[in-house]
């Protein structure tokens, strides 16, 4: 064995020690979001664990227990001269306030499916086969949606399409729109909701999830203008004067047969939107903290669900803009670009 840096060894235990109470502290998020205890705090006013447990119709001493964990980890606040917890106006955007841009507590979720999932991915690994989304447990189509949600509800309306070529000013006027992809169909109705002279199609090849996205188009009043269906990124009907592509492209099988397709159902003067997470292009550039869970999610969703389909090209979650240059421009698209940013996403801009 090796002679150790015992400083540095201790160094790397302590984060280790930090890691394991994140790991530990996410599957108590989970259990707080689903049985409400955050939002039963969102109002701020300090309460003990019987008043918790009053609000949300659970045991008291399993609330106090919960409530010690949370102040331990620094996500609720701790007043220990009357011994009471309360949320901070910052820890109440992001664990309890659901259509805030900060709402982070739905990432917990999905986070839940990486370990339910993780036999199946460990298959996959001995085989080289893949893991279709559908094959996941529902936790992952949920969390999925609240996850992306926050960040659309921020930038998609506000900065995403404003940073499009001339589409703010087709949606005001009323235009067809594809959503590929769309999952519970949170952009879609986002969208909807905005510019309502135009149409929405929200397309996706799993059946559950579109079923879900015609409920929320129902709960949202968008139902005149938009509608849902069960198809592939390489099958789905009709003429569209902007495609949107939301965090889904680098997880088909065949990217460059979606990129014709989508070529194919645009208006000559059409748009392809495609939003995928931020990377840079080589892997140095991505070795931080964003980086490090979208490689996670990567390893263990969007690439298995790749390679379970035909061709599996497996560009991943971190592909970079220049591979998705590649699969665009294969496509048949002859202008790209990369029109905005975050430091969770790359908005990308293709026309023919």
């Amino acid at each position: 064995m090796p002679q150790l840096d015992q400083d540095k060894l201790n160094a790397f235990l302590g984060r280790m020690v930090g890691d394991l109470g994140a790991i530990a502290t996410g599957a108590l998020v989970v259990l707080g979001d689903r049985l409400g205890l955050f939002k039963a705090m969102k109002s701020g006013d300090k309460v003990t664990a019987a008043e918790v447990a009053a609000r949300t119709g659970t045991h008291e001493r399993y609330i106090r227990e919960w409530l010690s964990a949370q102040a331990a980890a620094g996500y609720v606040q701790y007043d220990a001269t009357d011994d009471r917890f309360y949320l901070d106006p910052e820890q109440a955007v992001v664990f309890a306030e659901e259509n805030s841009p900060a709402f982070m507590a739905g990432a917990f979720e999905l986070m839940a499916a990486l370990w339910i999932d993780e036999p199946k991915v460990s298959e996959a690994f001995r085989t080289g086969k893949g893991v279709g989304w559908h094959d996941h447990s529902a936790c992952l189509f949920r969390g999925t949606e609240r996850f992306f949600r926050p960040g659309y509800n921020a930038n998609l309306i506000g900065s995403w399409l404003p940073a499009l070529d001339g589409v703010v000013e087709k949606l005001e006027r009323g235009v067809q729109v594809a959503d590929v992809g769309c999952g519970h169909g949170a952009s879609t109705v986002l969208m909807a909701r905005a510019y309502p002279r135009s149409h929405f199609t929200g397309f996706d090849y799993h059946a559950p999830s579109i079923e879900r996205a015609r409920k929320a188009a129902e709960e949202n009043g968008v139902s005149g203008n938009t509608k849902f269906e069960v198809a592939s990124a390489k099958s789905y009907p009709g003429k569209y004067d902007l495609v949107a592509f939301f965090d889904c492209l680098h997880d088909m099988g065949d990217p460059v047969g979606a990129s014709t397709h989508a070529r194919q159902s645009l208006a000559p003067d059409g748009t392809w939107m495609i939003v995928e997470p931020f990377a840079h292009d080589q892997l140095s550039g991505n070795l931080n903290p964003v980086g490090r869970v979208f490689y996670a999610a990567s390893t263990l969703i969007c690439t298995p669900a790749s390679l379970s389909q035909e061709v599996g090209l497996g560009l991943g979650a971190q592909a970079g803009e220049a591979k998705l240059r590649q699969v665009v421009t294969a496509g048949g698209f002859t202008r790209f670009r990369r029109a905005t940013e975050t430091p969770f996403n790359m908005v990308l801009e293709a026309r023919p």
